[in-house]
């Protein structure tokens, strides 16, 4: 949809019609007879937006710029709706009539408006008794208009108080929603509370909502949320726990606040138990409750029998050999023995090492035998994966336990425990501490488990290292393979891979068969020219491949002429230029666009790193069709926010998956996040074929960069010591 800018823009004016209006989001449409016209002479205008409550002949005033619709035309599409009271007789009669007074319809609204005048609204707020004035209310019709005439004057007020201490209509909205009529009295007493209670609100804009309520800058409310939000800051880079005073440190650059003040606020946050204490760690209260109970369960599955009668381990290794028709090496077979005989166990190793042969031989074997075995990854693209490889049902983590998206809650937890003999969990490397923690609540101590990996890909986007831990602790058993069967599959994709894994440069060496090509360059807009031609038209005229189905571009970063927003933006154009459109959260999106789903949608079936296409797109129904593998899935205009294009995706968004090409490009640019980790993962996403365009001096610069990030995790010595609740 094309977007059509004027300098006109705010308009103001009576609501006309109201076409549609999603309550749970905010998402109106509406008509809008703008007051004194608009700038093109018009004296009606569509209005887009979001705004929690509004109703017919309610005067509102609207911030945002003109865009033009292909079939509807010129509409205002407003980033902030403010709500006015009506002046006007018939503006007041209109939002009396318009269904928000209970107890008033277009009779008594005309009556009312005929006997008071312009005084009417003022006579309901506050002398509504002089409503018996009018014939046919008495006291049940005066009670149902009184108690529907506090309730939007509530609405209204809170949101005029937000929207006038620098609160958006639809943040607005969602804080409405959080906390009804109280919202204002919790935002003047604690602002902070929004960061921990609704989503998008993060410090920097209630620190800036408090500046405005006049909270001081020095107060121990503004203190204790900062340390809050510095160990969520934390968190998000991956980190369980924080030094204590390290934490003081970075809270002090943040708040300018004394120590004085921040040693008094950590003490009223732990003692509030939001904060957990614990020598010198310092713990936001779930992660700390994640990592001890992830150590319980862990000593409490190993230490516990299984129900079903012992397998003949030699046995049963043979038996799966010949069933597979493969030769093991010698790791495999020690890696089958030991989750054989072991209540858990790991298996790692890099790509064409054999870790979903070790998965299908166990499963056969255990299938045999007649056990209940569930199969386990934690995304939706690893379980496919997992399925396709084994013939056998595979399942996300979320979708085994259960979550209940309206709760928040997994039907199955430490209360209701899953019945399993066996459990398989694939690309553990992916699972963060706290979704472990869930998950081993839910398992019985009696099941069996084996963890399957590769620790040298990139850890969980989420805190915690969990894999690592669980095989640095020394207490359970693993198996590290280390032969390479997919060689002469794989070709140089595997050996590239390896030389990486190992420290050593690249094998540039490529003849027109191979299936990796390093694509020397250093200028990023050669670079972004070159990705366009080989998606567009070099790989697909040699490999057959389709470029919207079959090649994936990798970057590390979201930002710049090389990060995925621009490379998307980039190969939509040549790839998909035309067609239906509508552009909403800064995205322009099209039929036939590849898109994919960055949270998980529990309602509509779909998780984070779901890949479709777009099917359809209408702008009358305000709705989406899109095609994840054959199953269509329908949005609401207004929650596309939950989609972004996927020509181009971060290396990290790719962990779990593997596609018939890879484009990746590494730059100078990228310094920040050039690792060797994260180049291993990238080729490793490749199945055919990988082509490398990058400055030869980034890759080495990344090659050699083995500082990863190291996490503030304390797993592993839990696991060894057998670690504790306090109390216990």
């Amino acid at each position: 949809m094309a977007a059509t800018e004027s300098n006109f823009d705010e308009i103001s004016g009576s609501i006309d019609k109201i076409v549609y209006h999603n309550k749970e989001s905010g998402y109106i449409v509406l008509s809008l007879r703008v007051a004194g016209g608009t700038a093109n002479g018009n004296l009606d205008a569509t209005v887009v937006g979001k705004t929690s409550n509004a109703w017919e002949g309610e005067e509102i005033k609207a911030r945002g710029n003109w865009r033009r619709h292909p079939k509807h035309g010129l509409e205002f599409h407003a980033s902030e709706i403010e709500c006015i009271v009506p002046t006007s007789l018939e503006g007041i009669s209109r939002y009396l009539s318009s269904g928000a007074i209970r107890g008033v319809g277009k009779v008594y609204a005309e009556r009312i408006v005929n006997h008071f005048g312009e005084k009417t609204l003022d006579i309901i707020s506050k002398n509504s008794a002089r409503l018996r004035e009018i014939p046919g209310i008495g006291e049940v019709r005066l009670k149902k208009i009184r108690k529907s005439w506090e309730q939007q004057h509530g609405v209204r007020n809170t949101m005029i108080f937000l929207q006038a201490n620098g609160i958006g209509t639809a943040q607005a909205s969602k804080i409405y929603r959080t906390y009804g009529a109280d919202a204002i009295a919790v935002v003047k007493k604690n602002p902070y509370r929004l960061c921990r209670d609704v989503s998008g609100i993060g410090f920097i804009k209630a620190d800036a909502i408090a500046r405005k309520v006049g909270i001081e800058s020095d107060s121990i409310i503004r203190a204790r949320a900062g340390l809050f939000y510095t160990l969520m800051k934390l968190s998000d880079e991956g980190h369980c726990f924080c030094n204590g005073t390290e934490l003081l440190l970075n809270a002090e650059n943040l708040l300018n606040i004394g120590v004085n003040i921040l040693d008094e606020a950590l003490d009223e946050e732990v003692e509030a138990g939001e904060l957990i204490r614990e020598g010198e760690r310092i713990y936001l209260k779930n992660l700390y409750f994640s990592e001890v109970g992830t150590a319980l369960r862990l000593r409490s599955i190993m230490n516990t029998r299984v129900l079903f009668k012992p397998i003949r381990v030699d046995a049963a290794v043979k038996w799966a050999t010949e069933k597979l028709t493969i030769s093991l090496s010698t790791k495999q077979v020690e890696a089958l023995k030991m989750a054989l005989s072991s209540k858990i166990s790991v298996v790692t190793g890099g790509p064409g090492v054999g870790k979903t042969t070790i998965i299908k031989a166990l499963n056969d074997i255990w299938r045999a035998r007649g056990l209940d075995v569930r199969l386990v990854a934690p995304t939706g693209r690893a379980a496919r994966r997992m399925a396709e490889s084994t013939g056998h049902d595979a399942q996300t983590i979320h979708r085994l336990l259960k979550y209940n998206p309206r709760t928040q809650a997994f039907e199955y937890d430490a209360n209701n425990q899953l019945e399993a003999d066996v459990i398989i969990v694939d690309e553990c490397s992916m699972i963060d501490i706290e979704l472990i923690a869930r998950f081993l609540a839910a398992v019985q101590s009696s099941s069996s488990l084996v963890l399957v990996g590769d620790i040298d890909q990139l850890p969980s986007v989420g805190p915690g290292n969990v894999l690592r831990d669980i095989i640095k602790s020394g207490e359970i058993p693993f198996t590290e393979l280390d032969v390479v069967f997919r060689q002469q599959q794989g070709g140089n994709i595997i050996r590239n891979a390896h030389l990486v894994n190992s420290g050593k440069q690249i094998d540039e060496s490529a003849d027109e068969d191979s299936d990796f090509f390093f694509i020397k360059c250093d200028e990023q807009e050669r670079m972004a020219a070159n990705i366009v031609k080989l998606v567009q038209h070099r790989i697909p005229l040699k490999y057959g491949l389709s470029p919207l189905e079959d090649i994936q571009v990798l970057t590390p970063m979201r930002r710049g002429q090389l990060g995925y927003d621009n490379l998307n933006l980039m190969l939509q154009d040549v790839l998909n230029p035309g067609g239906v459109s509508v552009k909403k959260f800064g995205r322009k999106y099209r039929v036939g666009d590849r898109v994919m789903q960055i949270r998980n949608n529990y309602d509509k079936d779909v998780f984070n790193g779901d890949l479709g296409f777009i099917k359809s797109i209408s702008p009358d129904s305000s709705k989406m069709i899109v095609d994840f593998d054959g199953r269509t899935v329908d949005y609401d205009f207004s929650s596309l926010d939950e989609l972004v294009h996927s020509y181009a995706i971060s290396i990290h968004k790719s962990q779990g998956s593997e596609y018939p090409a890879v484009v990746m490009v590494i730059a100078r640019q990228h310094f920040m996040l050039l690792q060797r980790n994260l180049l291993y993962t990238g080729i490793t996403r490749g199945k055919k074929l990988v082509c490398l365009i990058g400055d030869p001096y980034a890759v080495k610069m990344a090659i050699k960069n083995t500082d990863t990030h190291t996490r503030n995790t304390f797993l592993s010595e839990r696991i060894r010591s057998g670690a504790e609740y306090p109390g216990q």
